[in-house]
């Protein structure tokens, strides 16, 4: 199945949806009622949900696959490539982060250069949404709380990173969490591990590496995580990007107004945005 938040045709509610061919099928409750990803998943009623009104994609409006998750948990350097390109030891943990829900955009919407920086750096990543709440999670039943995977682009302001050794400023700067287009639960999926990252900048491919090469794999994290958080249905982990990002090229690559930036993960789906400058007020 392929879930998508969203906007009906003149409307603000967000609606949850399924993607059957060109359509997207609301999700109601069986008394008609609409409700959104994270309290469908919270009521543990996704599986019981009918099909409401018929929308062809191009009517609505796309929202984060998530909209307002309780939790961003972002993994840093989880790819040996990446570790070494940015120059930093090999670690016996994985490196934690937080971002905001309301620096999160959807798919087709800009990610923002901010006025202050032009340092604006991709990152392709695979993204999962938890869908059943746990802490202390072993990693043999990790793989039980995830309701599905998507795209995301952890798009990063570089210098604002680099203010002291803390990631924060750099990663949450608005509308520069892309994510979506849809989550897809992992039966479609397919063998995770098989599917490769793929980061596509105008077309050119600047990142592009397998899963099965992350350093912490996603039941890893969902173990690490959920030993000092509890982990709550509509949670984000994203868990990290591969080598080939913008900041450690030569000479550096950094997005542009006018630019679109690709993130596509084989079976999981391809999530596309523009480049814009944020506009002054």
């Amino acid at each position: 199945m392929k879930y998508v938040s969203f906007y009906r045709p003149d409307s603000k509610v967000v609606s949850l949806g399924k993607i059957e061919g060109d359509n997207i099928i609301e999700l109601v409750s069986s008394d008609g009622k609409g409700t959104d990803l994270k309290a469908a998943l919270s009521m543990d009623i996704l599986n019981t949900l009918v099909d409401g009104e018929t929308y062809n994609k191009e009517e609505i409006q796309l929202l984060p696959v998530v909209v307002d998750p309780g939790k961003i948990f972002c993994v840093g350097l989880n790819y040996d490539s990446h570790r070494k390109e940015a120059g930093r030891a090999e670690a016996e943990h994985p490196a934690i982060f937080i971002r905001f829900a309301d620096s999160l955009i959807a798919h087709g919407d800009p990610i923002i250069r901010p006025r202050i920086s032009t340092k604006l750096d991709y990152e392709g990543e695979l993204a999962l949404v938890i869908g059943k709440a746990g802490r202390n999670i072993p990693e043999e039943e990790a793989l039980g709380h995830v309701t599905g995977y998507a795209c995301f682009n952890d798009a990063s302001i570089r210098d604002w990173q680099k203010h002291n050794i803390q990631f924060t400023p750099g990663k949450n700067f608005p509308g520069t969490g892309a994510f979506g287009p849809y989550l897809i639960t992992p039966d479609e999926v397919g063998n995770l591990e098989e599917q490769r990252v793929i980061t596509k900048l105008n077309d050119e491919v600047l990142q592009d590496q397998p899963i099965s090469d992350m350093i912490w794999p996603v039941a890893t994290l969902i173990n690490y995580i959920s030993t000092f958080s509890p982990l709550s249905p509509g949670d984000v982990i994203v868990t990290g990007t591969p080598g080939g990002v913008g900041f450690k090229r030569t000479p550096p690559v950094w997005m542009i107004p006018g630019d679109v930036v690709e993130v596509s993960i084989g079976t999981v789906g391809t999530l596309v945005n523009p480049i814009q400058d944020e506009e002054l007020a």
